[in-house]
Order: C-alpha cells, then sequence, then structure tokens
C-alpha cells in the first residue's frame, strides 16, 4: 500500500513496542528450557513470529497469551524440520546453529532478501565442528551432528553469527568456545545474548578473542519480560526533534540495546530529553548537526539520515558500507529517502555527508520493501512543508505492526493512496 502524510507535529503518549531483539533470544533460550516459560510481550511482529514459528517446526509449543507468549520447551526436536524464517535475518542466523544442534537434517528458508543476506561464515563455522552443508542456496539445507568445541567465525560482518553459535552452544552437550577471526561490530547486541542465556541458567565468559559456553543445560526461570524497543522508539523521538512532543514509556534506561544511544544523540542534536525510570519525553529545540559512527547501532542509520537532512549544517554518518545487505540496500534507499524529501545526500568514502537544511519540501518515497525506510521517512514528515507518499508502506509490519495506527495516535495525519506499493 501507499500512505500519503499530511504535515502534522506529533504529539502525545505512547508504550513502546516490545523490543524484537530481545523477544528473539528470549523465545529461543525458552523453547529449549526444562519447563514452560511465560514471556511478557507488549507487542508481536512478522520477526517475533518467524522466530516462534521456526521454534515450532522444531517441537516447541508457542502459545500467545493476554500477557505475551507461553513456550512449552521441545522434549525431543524434530528430525527434519522445514523452518521458514519469513524475512528474519536474526531467525535465521540465530536458528540455523541452533537447528544445527538439536536437528539432524533442518531446511531453512525465506523470503524477500534473505536468501542473500550473508551466511557463508556461519556456514562455515558449522562445517568445523562436524556439520555437513547439503545446500548452500536457499533452501538451506544441513546433515549430519554438530559437537561441542572451538567455532571462528569473524566478528565484523555481523554479530548475529556470533549470537547464533552462543545460542547454539548449550544445545551441543559440551563446552563450546566462539573465536573472533576478525573484530566485533555491534558488541552490544552479543551482550543482550548473554543476558538472555544468563537469565536461562547459560552464562556465557568473556574471553581475550572470543566468548566460552561451559556445559550447561537452559533452565526457565518460569517468568521474563522482553524490554521496549529502542529501535523503533528511535522514530517517535525523531519526530519530536523534528517538531512535536512525544512521551515514550517501557524504555529502561540501562538497556544493552545499542539503540538507546538515540537519547545522547538527541541531547546533542538539541532537543530538550529527560529520562525518568522507564519513560523517555522528547520535545523540539536545536536542530545541530553531527559526525556520528555507526557500528555498534546501524539500525538507527535511517533516523539519522532524517535527523541530519533536518539540521542546521553538514553531518556525517560513518562506515555505512555494510548496510548494504538489510531488508533493502539501505546505502542506496537511504539516500533515495533523502533525496525524495528534497535534503542532500552523497556517498564519501564509505560515509554519509548530509547537508541539512530547516525545511524540506517533501515528496515520494519508494520504501524499498524497508521497515526502517518507511519508519523514517514518516519521522522526517514533521520536517517537511508538503505531503509525503510512502510506497510499499506495508513494509512497516515487519518490525511494528500497528506502526501507523501509533502514529494517527499521536496526532499524525495519513490517508491511505494505494494498495500494491506503487506510485498513483
Amino acid at each position: 500500500m501507499n500512505v500519503k502524510i499530511t504535515p502534522a507535529p506529533l504529539r502525545g503518549m505512547l508504550a513502546a513496542i516490545a523490543s524484537k531483539s530481545d523477544a528473539h533470544r528470549l523465545l529461543i533460550c525458552a523453547a529449549f528450557a526444562d519447563r514452560v516459560t511465560e514471556i511478557s510481550l507488549a507487542s508481536t511482529s512478522r520477526d517475533i513470529e518467524a522466530t516462534g514459528r521456526c521454534l515450532a517446526a522444531l517441537g516447541a509449543g508457542i502459545e500467545k497469551t493476554e500477557t505475551g507468549l507461553r513456550v512449552t520447551p521441545a522434549k525431543q526436536a524434530e528430525r527434519s524440520p522445514l523452518l521458514d524464517c519469513g524475512e528474519s535475518g536474526s531467525t535465521l542466523r540465530f536458528l540455523l546453529p541452533v537447528a544445527a544442534a538439536v536437528s539432524g537434517t533442518p531446511t531453512l528458508t525465506g523470503a524477500g532478501r534473505l536468501p542473500e543476506r550473508p551466511v557463508a561464515p556461519l556456514l562455515a563455522a558449522l562445517e568445523q565442528r562436524g556439520k555437513t552443508v547439503v545446500s548452500r542456496t536457499f533452501p538451506l539445507k544441513l546433515a549430519g551432528k554438530l559437537t561441542p568445541g572451538t567455532f571462528a567465525v569473524p566478528g565484523n560482518i555481523s554479530s548475529q553469527f556470533v549470537s547464533g553459535l552462543l545460542l547454539a552452544s548449550p544445545l551441543t552437550g559440551g563446552t563450546c568456545e566462539v573465536k573472533l577471526t576478525s573484530p566485533l561490530v555491534s558488541e552490544q547486541y552479543v551482550g543482550m545474548t548473554a543476558s538472555a542465556m544468563r537469565r536461562f541458567g547459560a552464562p556465557v565468559k568473556l574471553l581475550p578473542d572470543g566468548f566460552a559456553v561451559t556445559a550447561a543445560a537452559y533452565r526457565s526461570p518460569g517468568a521474563v519480560n522482553a524490554e521496549g524497543d529502542w529501535s523503533n522508539a528511535a522514530f517517535w523521538l525523531a519526530a519530536a526533534a523534528l517538531g512535536g512532543d512525544v512521551v515514550l514509556t517501557g524504555l529502561p534506561l540501562g538497556s544493552l540495546q545499542p539503540d538507546s544511544r538515540i537519547l545522547d544523540i538527541l541531547k546533542h542534536y538539541g532537543a530538550n530529553v529527560s529520562h525518568t525510570g522507564e519513560t523517555v519525553k522528547c520535545m523540539a529545540g536545536g536542530r545541530r548537526p553531527f559526525d556520528l559512527e555507526t557500528d555498534r547501532s546501524p539500525d538507527l542509520v535511517p533516523v539519522l539520515c532524517v535527523l541530519a537532512a533536518g539540521a542546521d549544517g553538514v553531518s556525517r554518518i560513518r562506515n555505512v558500507e555494510r548496510l548494504r545487505g538489510k531488508e533493502s540496500d539501505r546505502v542506496e534507499s537511504c539516500m533515495g529517502l533523502v533525496r525524495a524529501l528534497g535534503g542532500e545526500i552523497e556517498l564519501q568514502g564509505g560515509d554519509f555527508l548530509i547537508r541539512g537544511r530547516p525545511l524540506l519540501p517533501g515528496g515520494y518515497v519508494d520504501a524499498a520493501g524497508d521497515h526502517r525506510i518507511v519508519m523514517a521517512a514518516a519521522a522526517a514528515s514533521a520536517a517537511c512543508t508538503g505531503p509525503v507518499e510512502i510506497g510499499g508502506a506495508q513494509a512497516a509490519d515487519k518490525s511494528y505492526p500497528r506502526f501507523f495506527e501509533d502514529f494517527k495516535a499521536l496526532g499524525g495525519v495519513l490517508s491511505e493512496t494505494g494498495k500494491d506499493g506503487s506510485h498513483e
């Protein structure tokens, strides 16, 4: 579908949706624990549902409740399951090693750009410990037995490789080490994995060149709570910083989520930001340019592009090339986003250079099938003088199915203009 947004300031209060990063990890630990786990979950999404669907295919019971999900562990994993990962990169990279550990001949498939996202280093790591890769293209097929020991994997392509191997380690029946062959990017996401595993009785030990997990089965704490999602909260906070006043609840300040850094970024930007307990308030203020690295929080790049486009000066967003392997080629789709709204952006030596202006004329944005481009375009409307039309706006469902409902609840003005994702 297409949506057309008439610029208006966003004002009001929202409860943050559940962090899909946290939910993926908790679901996997719970699916192979010793007893039932109740997961409190403020919301779900296509990506979270993909992980639940794959765990069900492996033999776990996933049941919706009034407060979230009830997970009944798989007593014995299916030997030859088919795991449909949808378009979720996290689901694929986490469950590839997990399925390898608990199933003899699993098959994993997916949709959209998922078959294009890199997994070769993860497959190579599984082969190091006895697994045979029958098919290296989608559908991926594995055979053989995964044995405990040392897995060597690069850290500079995706931290999800490391997280997947760590999550699988307690399921191998022995002590495992994950050795990094290159520096780790987005290390806080691995910290989130270690935190989830610790809550399920499987601590991760930091080594000079990687991580270790001693032979320890997952033990359910009975009930766990998934944090609010800082990644998606960033879009509402950015819209407020560009011209509004928004309050979000359910966002813990001490979160390991890398995208919680959006608070410090907005303070530097000049927005009026405060945080009390789990409540964040953001109101428009100044719009100072910035110079930021993105290695720790690559998912913030689309919303940073929007903030930079509305800043008073030139901003630089560094090291964006690895974003080409996301739901879209996010280097190209971010440049397309800014230019479509009337902003100036160029790629310079692997960095975005964005010349901001106080008001953007607006225009038609092709979401390129990317949920974060959809939400960034909607946030950008706060700095536009004319309408913002988003083609393929349904892509937001991947992580935030009720995004446009919440947009309207905050005073956003929009109408649906098409159902096929084309510009009408």
